[in-house]
């Protein structure tokens, strides 16, 4: 297929822009329509809702608040009165302004502060805050804002209000771009090849939103859908496309033909991709075990851009191969390949030198890494799963303004009433009671509706805090039973904790259930026991260090107003199984890329430190990059303006970064030196029993050597660079298959000898402790054959 797509690239790239304008065009003529059906089965602020829109089922509009405060006299003071009235008769007359409860009205009595000094109007609009035109919203915050004078504040919130003031669509994905670029260009060198990861990214993702977009008309999706779509797409689609473009250069650079080159990395790095992609996609769809429905739409949006992303880097990318040709390099690497030809099977510098260090001392670091991510996970002890609202807003906004003048005004519990709703029964003796219970600090009963009655409870405490849950718990458990009335507690508060009880009670399966089908594809994939259960005690551990970050940040503040993220507060209840769904998917694609590369080379050389050197030396540069690509894009939906996509963002961007710069660079590799062949190891019954999923392309049927003559050896003396004998070093034959036919230690003057069956090709890999590693394929005729190797330190070369 690679090849096919290298060679009719025009078709394939025909294609993609169809499909993308196709689907672009489209989803514009369609429009959107995400839903935020949310739904919380068998709780008692469900149970709540329903009656609620059995009494009320007309009242479907966003009501926002406009707040004023004076700093001298009262709100009901002429000049204050004949500034606002006219504001907020204006609003009342706009096109998309229900109605208008003011405080100077019958009806507003109740929302003037006892001081006098604070007051709000309800703006009710007639349709929800997802679907009012944002002008409406834009010209009643202008509108509002147009009565302030010298000694008076007028601001506004609510969830309308909100939309207004998030950045320009698109920001952080533009800003996310930018910065993967510029690490592309210094991870290549060349503005072509940068340019490819960003190219499939922007047709993956383009893709998938248009198709998401358009699935909106026939499922139910919320709007969070394509934030999380784009976020987890533009990483997973620029990673895919570096890992390709990677290996196709080094092709290249060591003398393949560019469609060769593109044939070889898309059948090796591709095939990685391909089972990379699959894990993401598994991993996301763990969210279905956990019954929250409104997940079901997060789940298609974000595995639609996985799998849109991972076909252009299959098949857009080979066809862009196609049209650079050498070009994919640099000037400076062409004009080197030119004048000095291809480069030498190894990887060198900095990556090899590190891999040789975990070589030499895999306890020490492994220790390192351990305390590392021990001490970064401690916070986690104290995660406390909540719903940020407005007031966790940055302090310059005016959602959060008007959110601490309500609290100031009328108490901190006003900004999150509690509705306790009852039918029939005794209400009074319902209200009673609740008037005595501590926490309350006021209680209203509003005029009965067939029969339902809906009591308006104030806390004394703030929406997020844990008196207010206990207070829920109090009136659930105590008051309501005891005035043996048939209630249920609802509102945004209530809803708010039983989805992050909810939640908790149903990560544990999820967990499991994810982590589950990870340890069965990585079985599959590398026929061993040892390397899926490291994969998934490293992703736990990615995870706890990860949710320390989140808590250390977003629950107890650290750096919250140097990185302009507004309040602190409890961790959204909803984060934990996005966090991990996505977590675990890209965790797993490091492991796949990190570690397909050693069982590479622990199938041609069966030499199991050999293998991890190998396979650290030649992943980690790329692995790295891709890392900081991806810290980039998480970080960049910062700019987002909506505080979950932040958060996430935030977590995403520590996970990432502790998984590729410590996990998987440092803890895995020095892991699997200390376990040695036991990396590899597999039952024979179970061997038998699994079916065969090849992550690397199949290998060639041994030949078996034409024992035309007598059996011989090849044998000379290990050297360094400057010709010093190296004794100790391990000197290993092996046949093309892999298979060891002989093994033996050099001796004090460097010199060895090994035991060749007969004529034919071999593979002689030599390692020592102290220096680096190298393997090449010797032919031998009918006589002995002379072979003298050279050894460099912290120089780790190929065998493909």
């Amino acid at each position: 297929m690679a090849r096919w797509c290298y060679r009719h690239r025009l078709v394939v790239l025909l294609l993609w822009v169809g499909a993308l304008f196709g689907l672009g065009f489209s989803a514009s003529t369609a429009g959107t329509d995400y839903a935020n059906v949310f739904s919380l089965p068998n709780t008692d602020s469900k149970s709540a809702y329903d009656l609620m829109a059995k009494a009320f089922p007309d009242s479907a509009g966003d009501t926002d608040t406009v707040v004023w405060k004076v700093d001298s006299g009262t709100v009901r003071d002429q000049d204050v009165r004949s500034r606002i009235e006219p504001a907020l008769e204006k609003i009342a007359g706009m096109k998309g302004v229900g109605d208008i409860t003011s405080p100077y009205g019958e009806r507003g009595a109740g929302q003037i502060s006892e001081d006098g000094t604070i007051a709000y109007a309800q703006v009710t609009f007639s349709q929800r805050a997802n679907e009012i035109p944002k002008e409406v919203v834009q010209d009643v915050v202008d509108t509002a804002q147009d009565a302030e004078r010298a000694g008076l504040q007028v601001e506004l919130g609510g969830q309308a209000i909100q939309r207004v003031q998030e950045p320009p669509t698109g920001l952080a994905e533009m800003v996310g771009l930018a910065a993967a670029a510029i690490v592309l260009f210094l991870a290549f060198g060349s503005l072509f090849a940068m340019l490819l990861p960003i190219g499939i990214a922007v047709f993956g993702v383009g893709t998938g939103l248009f198709t998401v977009q358009l699935l909106s008309h026939t499922t139910d999706i919320p709007d969070l859908a394509p934030l999380l779509s784009s976020l987890i797409g533009l990483g997973v689609g620029i990673d895919y496309a570096l890992f390709i473009v990677t290996r196709h250069r080094r092709g290249i650079l060591r003398g393949a033909d560019p469609e060769d080159a593109a044939v070889t990395a898309l059948n090796t790095s591709g095939r990685a991709v391909l089972f990379a992609g699959g894990t993401v996609c598994i991993a996301l769809a763990g969210m279905l075990v956990t019954n929250l429905r409104f997940l079901d739409g997060v789940v298609i949006g974000t595995s639609l851009t996985v799998v849109f992303s991972v076909l252009a880097a299959v098949t857009l990318l080979p066809a862009f191969l196609g049209f650079l040709g050498p070009r994919v390099l640099s000037r400076r690497q062409r004009r080197k390949l030119a004048e000095t030809g291809p480069e030498q099977e190894h990887a060198s510098g900095l990556a090899a030198r590190w891999s040789a260090n975990v070589q030499r001392r895999p306890r020490t670091i492994a220790a390192l890494a351990l305390v590392v991510m021990a001490v970064l996970a401690l916070p986690v002890l104290s995660l406390r799963l909540g719903a940020t609202d407005q007031g966790n807003d940055d302090a310059s906004t005016t959602t959060r303004k008007a959110y601490d003048l309500l609290a100031e005004g009328f108490g901190p519990g006003f900004n999150g009433p509690l509705q306790v709703v009852t039918e029939g029964g005794d209400t009074a003796g319902l209200v009673r009671g609740i008037e005595s219970t501590p926490g309350v600090a006021r209680v209203a009963a509003l005029p009965p509706a067939k029969d339902v009655t809906v009591i308006q409870v104030v806390p004394t405490t703030s929406p997020q805090s844990k008196e207010t849950d206990d207070l829920i718990d109090t009136l659930r458990d105590k008051v309501i039973p005891e005035a043996g009335a048939q209630a249920h507690v609802g509102g945004v508060t209530a809803v708010s904790k039983d989805f992050a009880s909810v939640t908790g009670d149903r990560l544990p399966l999820f967990v499991a259930t994810i982590i589950g089908l990870g340890f069965l594809l990585l079985l599959i994939a590398f026929r061993s026991l040892v390397v899926p259960l490291t994969a998934a005690v490293m992703n736990l551990i990615a995870a706890a260090a990860s949710f320390g970050v989140l808590v250390a940040i977003f629950q107890w503040g650290w750096g919250l107003e140097v990185l302009g993220l507004g309040k602190e507060g409890p961790i959204n209840a909803f984060l934990p199984v996005i966090m991990l769904s996505l977590l675990f998917g890209l965790s797993m694609d490091y492991q796949v890329f990190l570690v397909s590369r050693m069982h590479e080379e622990w199938v041609n050389t069966r030499d199991n430190a050999r293998a991890v050197r190998v396979g650290l030396a030649e992943t980690s540069r790329v692995i790295n990059s891709a890392a900081l690509i991806m810290v980039c894009v998480f970080t960049a939906f910062v700019l987002s303006g909506d505080s979950g996509a932040a958060m996430a963002g935030v977590g995403l961007a520590a996970a990432v970064a502790l998984d590729a710069f410590v996990l998987r660079t440092a803890l895995v590799p020095a892991a699997m030196h200390l376990l040695g062949k036991a990396n590899w190891w597999l039952p024979a019954w179970l061997d038998k029993r699994l079916p065969h999923l090849a992550v690397e392309p199949a290998e060639e049927p041994e030949e078996t050597p034409v024992l035309a003559g007598p059996a011989s050896v090849v044998h000379g003396f290990v050297r360094t660079l400057h010709g010093e004998q190296v004794a100790g070093a391990s000197v290993t034959l092996l046949s093309k298959g892999g298979r060891q036919l002989d093994r033996v230690t050099s001796l004090a003057d460097g010199s060895y000898i090994v035991s060749v069956p007969g004529p034919g090709a071999y593979l002689l890999a030599v390692t020592a402790s102290l220096y680096g590693a190298r393997a090449q394929h010797v032919v031998v005729e009918d006589g002995p054959l002379v072979y003298d190797v050279e050894l460099a330190e912290g120089e780790v070369d190929a065998v493909n």
